[in-house]
Formats: structure tokens, C-alpha cells, sequence
């Protein structure tokens, strides 16, 4: 029974210790309208995470994953539509529209629908 107990500990350890690991690294995947942003995608999140606000409600409810954020961008490099997408509560959909208004992109010359994932980490 305690190595059953160690097996189970260990493997609760193992899985914790890999979500830290996965939400520390941030975005893996390459978001293709941070091509337009001055920087780069790096640039973009560096923006994003300095800016972001941990809702309290969300914080003290242990609330993290990932929103995602729709608009449209438009060829002179403005954003319009921006709707929530996907939404971890707390208030965690509203600050990460609210971040993503206030992003700034450098104009593509055509006009493109795209999403933004923002992640939200204890």
C-alpha cells in the first residue's frame, strides 16, 4: 500500500510539474498576425504580458489557461470586431480583449480575420 501510495504521489508530482512547465513556455505555436506586429510574435506577448492585468476574482479562484481573442485586421494596420472566442471566468475574457484593443500592428495592405491566444498563469 505505500508503494501504491509513492506511485501516486510521484505521478501527481510529475503531472504538476509539467502544466507549470507548459504555461511557462507560453505560446508554442506560431500566431500568423504577429508577422505585423512591430517585433515579432516575442515582441507581441512581451507587450501582452506587461500589460495584463490578473482579474482579482479570477486570481482568487485559481483560474489559468487560455482566451482567445477574434478581430479583424484591417489594411491599414487598425483592429475592428474583437469578440471573446474562448473564456477561462473570473474576467479573464474581458482583460484579454481589453489587452488585445490595444495592440498595434503595422499595415499588411489586405484585411485579415484572426485570433489571439492569451494565456493567463498563477
Amino acid at each position: 500500500m505505500i508503494r501504491l501510495m509513492k506511485k501516486s504521489t510521484i505521478t501527481t508530482l510529475l503531472f504538476t510539474l509539467f502544466t507549470v512547465y507548459c504555461f511557462a513556455q507560453g505560446p508554442t505555436k506560431a500566431i500568423p498576425v504577429a508577422e505585423h506586429y512591430e517585433g515579432g510574435q516575442k515582441a507581441m506577448y512581451t507587450f501582452i504580458e506587461s500589460r495584463l492585468i490578473y482579474p482579482p476574482t479570477a486570481k482568487r479562484n485559481r483560474l489559468q489557461g487560455e482566451c482567445v481573442i477574434s478581430f479583424i485586421l484591417n489594411e491599414d494596420g487598425t483592429t475592428s470586431g474583437h469578440k471573446i472566442v474562448t473564456n477561462k471566468g473570473g474576467g479573464t475574457g474581458e482583460e484579454a480583449l481589453r489587452v488585445a484593443k490595444l495592440l498595434k500592428f503595422r499595415a499588411p495592405g489586405y484585411k485579415m480575420q484572426t485570433t489571439v491566444p492569451i494565456y493567463f498563469k498563477l
